[in-house]
């Protein structure tokens, strides 16, 4: 049994790794903190929890919840692509005019202004839901027995944790290379390409 519930916590850890691995916008945002070494903690701990609580809602078997209310998907992808289209121009802006003598030197914008950021790019992404309560609640069901489905989610959220920290922390290692203006540019010139792309690939079903 103790075998029984290791494969199926190490097949929630694979399966949640391997979604949160693509760069998002969510995890652009926990590099750029990580570089500037600024609620790196607090930071990495909203994001890893917030998938925490998707994950069980989806493990425990809410992931009616979009098929019951067929306006959330639009509803989400619309304010999730606003506000990566607005956080897109913001970065290039950045990238146009920015100094970046605060990057450069760790300091950054205020803890709450910096969970709030990372509130919007977590909550108004669909595909969050899409893959929590969704992907992982379905896979879920796959195992028989309370005690293997949530060894499955627990793997999940560890997977998550795993990440976020890694990514916030390991940030740090690129700071030599963030040390002039012209990297931090490049870096966001990268971000908010990365926004629009995300945001075009919310809108194109709806276009």
């Amino acid at each position: 049994m103790t075998g029984d519930l290791f494969g199926a916590g190490l097949t929630g850890f694979a399966t949640g790794f391997s979604l949160i691995l693509a760069i998002g916008a969510q995890n652009a945002f926990v590099l750029r903190q990580g570089l500037q070494r600024q609620h790196v903690f607090w930071l990495c701990l909203f994001c890893a929890g917030s998938d925490a609580l998707l994950i069980t809602a989806g493990v425990a078997g809410f992931s009616a919840l979009v098929h019951a209310w067929p306006a959330l998907p639009l509803a989400m992808s619309l304010a999730g692509a606003a506000f990566l289209i607005i956080y897109g121009v913001m970065r290039f802006r950045e990238a146009w005019h920015g100094d970046y003598a605060m990057e450069i030197e760790g300091q950054s914008r205020s803890l709450a202004k910096t969970i709030a950021i990372a509130a919007a790019f977590t909550w108004l992404n669909p595909h969050v839901y899409l893959d929590t309560l969704g992907l992982i609640g379905a896979i879920s069901t796959g195992f028989e027995g309370a005690a293997l489905k949530w060894a499955f989610g627990i793997g999940a959220v560890t997977s998550s944790f795993f990440f976020f920290f890694s990514l916030g922390y390991g940030a740090r290692l690129l700071a030599p290379v963030m040390a002039s203006p012209r990297a931090w540019r490049i870096l966001d010139v990268i971000i908010g390409l990365v926004m629009w792309a995300i945001a075009a690939k919310l809108l194109h079903p709806v276009l």
